[in-house]
């Protein structure tokens, strides 16, 4: 048994917040600061070069590698769910874009109970992690730690799409995260100089050589220790071998969506029932954790194009590949900076709603799915998601044993609205298509196809080839009422000296991507933990 000692704080999790709060909490050289991380470096190259994360969608060394349970709503298929299993977690493999959502999402978790998380509340920290490349503003901070940059290059398919956009009656947007959401333009990315800046990078890299702060890769944590209803510490893996490590103030769970609930489970917090069912000791009884799953569905158009433009057409050519090589090398420009959304657009599938309730998301390259190889044709994507899902799942454990992963079930387009606006934004994604900025580009609709025209056709495509966005969250949410996990300071509800502080404690999944808002939550629950210690 290796014992680490005793800590102020034992942070669980080196990913979008974890190595925010190892960041934020250290700073004070009288708090002693241990991160645990179930995955190793960050030195796998691809990591690092934006487009890479194709390549880290399918890489077990990198991926847990999770899947959903057969999801009844999408013709029974089990769902790829990759998360980041290295420094830096999901933050080290996302497609880098960066979106808040909208103010309206962060004033309706202050409407539920949650004081103090209303969009004037979180504006701050959003503004403190940012350094934008455009400058401060009212929205945007300057000088924090995480990098937002403009796309290297513009792209005239994205120019099209965007043009296209307008033609179809949308208004042209250049920020997402400015005073209104709605619109067509390019991501800004989590990037610097053509490369991707991680939290791993972004906060973890500065400091790492603090002597009030360790850093423990490859220990993966299996349990917690508590003292009655108080945690005092946490048990870990490493190596094969096992471990301890004791805190003095708090433990801190930012594991994830998935991470977080199980180990909670796993250590018998959580509803009696399922832990009975595998023998765990209950410690506190509370139903909520792992219920209320919720993630973003995605259904993409493929679009053969008429032009040899697209990155298809780059993978097909030796010389072209070798370009694209040398001038990421030379220039960090060019395909391999590209993010997942090179452009996009935030629209209403009905123009009596007061907010967008879709997201586009516009790339230079077509695949069946991602990670997989890239189509033989010069091919282009755009993927349709609703912003406001309501449909909820699950995330039970299946086994005592920490090392198996537990049963997710997303339960996608469990309800008739979900169904309704997933297909509304394939018709709005359409009609952007029709238009004569972007027709030229397009030979044929490939996904669906033209021959899916009803209603009915596009329900049932999406039902067969719908997909995650990557944004589980809302599985150990804050709350007052009886299904939530954790108060507005994120301490778990009933325990002592224990939070959790990542996506899963997101009342419902916000208006777009989640790593912008995961950081913010671990900005704003670094000045409670801190604030909390000296009360």
């Amino acid at each position: 048994m290796r014992e680490m000692g005793r800590f102020d704080y034992v942070i669980v999790g080196a990913g979008s917040a974890g190595c925010v709060l190892a960041n934020r909490l250290s700073a004070d050289p009288r708090n002693r600061v241990l991160l645990l991380e179930a995955g190793g470096e960050d030195t796998n190259p691809w990591i690092h070069i934006p487009l890479g994360y194709g390549k880290l969608f399918v890489d077990p060394k990198v991926n847990w590698m999770f899947q959903t349970t057969p999801q009844p709503h999408l013709d029974d298929r089990i769902i790829n769910q990759p998360r980041g299993k290295v420094l830096g977690g999901s933050s080290s493999i996302n497609g880098l874009v960066y979106v808040r959502g909208q103010a309206e999402d962060f004033d309706g978790w202050r409407d539920l109970g949650n004081v103090g998380w209303g969009f004037e509340d979180v504006l701050p920290y959003f503004r403190k992690a940012e350094d934008q490349a455009r400058g401060a503003d009212e929205f945007h901070g300057q000088g924090g730690p995480l990098p937002v940059s403009d796309q290297g290059s513009p792209h005239p398919l994205c120019d099209a799409f965007v043009a296209a956009a307008q033609q179809a009656g949308h208004p042209r947007n250049d920020d997402f995260n400015g005073r209104t959401q709605e619109g067509a333009g390019y991501y800004q990315t989590t990037s610097r100089r053509g490369l991707r800046v991680s939290s791993a990078v972004a906060y973890l890299r500065p400091v790492r050589r603090r002597p009030n702060l360790t850093v423990v890769t490859r220990a993966h944590t299996t349990r917690l220790i508590f003292d009655g209803r108080r945690c005092t510490g946490v048990e870990f893996s490493r190596d094969g071998r096992p471990g301890t490590a004791q805190a003095g103030h708090e433990v801190i769970l930012s594991a994830g969506a998935i991470g977080s609930p199980q180990l909670l489970q796993l250590s018998g917090v959580g509803p009696a029932s399922l832990l009975a069912q595998h023998a765990i000791p209950v410690v506190h009884d509370l139903p909520g954790v792992g219920a209320d799953l919720q993630d973003h569905l995605q259904v993409r158009m493929v679009l053969k194009c008429t032009r040899s433009i697209t990155f298809n057409d780059d993978m097909r050519s030796a010389w072209r590949m070798a370009g694209v090589g040398l001038n990421f090398a030379l220039n960090r420009k060019g395909p391999l900076t590209v993010s997942a959304g090179y452009a996009g657009a935030f629209l209403k599938t009905d123009p009596t709603l007061a907010l967008p309730d879709t997201q586009i998301h516009f790339i230079n390259f077509s695949t069946t799915k991602m990670g997989d190889r890239l189509h033989d044709y010069s091919g282009f994507t755009a993927s349709a998601c609703q912003l406001r899902p309501e449909s909820r799942g699950t995330l039970k454990i299946v086994s005592p044993d920490p090392f198996v992963a537990p049963a997710i079930d997303p339960n996608y387009l469990a309800t008739e609205t979900d169904r309704r606006v997933t297909v509304g934004g394939l018709k709005v994604l359409r009609d952007i298509m029709r238009q004569p900025a972007i027709a030229p580009f397009i030979d044929h609709e490939v996904e669906p196809g033209l021959d899916c025209a009803s209603d009915k056709d596009l329900l049932a495509y999406c039902r067969a080839r719908g997909s995650t966005i990557y944004h589980p969250t809302c599985t150990a949410r804050m709350g007052n009422d009886a299904g939530a996990v954790v108060d507005a300071r994120l301490r778990v509800r009933g325990i002592g000296g224990l939070r959790v502080v990542d996506g899963s404690i997101m009342p419902f999944v916000l208006s777009g991507n989640t790593h912008a808002g995961i950081v913010m939550i671990a900005e704003k629950a670094a000045d409670m933990i801190l604030e909390d210690a000296r009360a």
